[in-house]
């Protein structure tokens, strides 16, 4: 029984940081415009962690997009600036997003 107990902490405590990340997103209004696995008004975020995967400047490309927004990556719907985000928030945003937002 302690063992079940130990593993079901475990696999709860692992799943923390994605629910708490995505729980981030949703309330700087992320979620209002992007959605893990399809497009909205914006990207997937796995689209997005697609099209970063591999390259070694993605982290700081992603939380620079975040932080100034733009267009024009991604269609001609603009992306609003996030330039209150903390830099820690925007650093664990970016990289819930590039890791597929899991």
């Amino acid at each position: 029984m302690r063992r079940v107990l130990v593993v079901l902490a475990l696999s709860s405590a692992a799943s923390m940081p994605a629910l708490a990340n995505k729980e981030l997103a949703t309330k700087n209004a992320c979620m209002a415009c992007h959605a893990v696995d399809k497009k909205i008004l914006g990207p997937a975020y796995l689209d997005v962690a697609k099209k970063y995967e591999g390259k070694k400047d993605a982290l700081k490309t992603v939380m620079a997009n975040i932080k100034a927004g733009g267009s024009g990556k991604w269609g001609s719907i603009p992306m609003p600036s996030q330039a209150a985000l903390s830099e820690a928030d925007t650093k664990t945003l970016a990289t819930w997003i590039l890791a597929g937002a899991k």
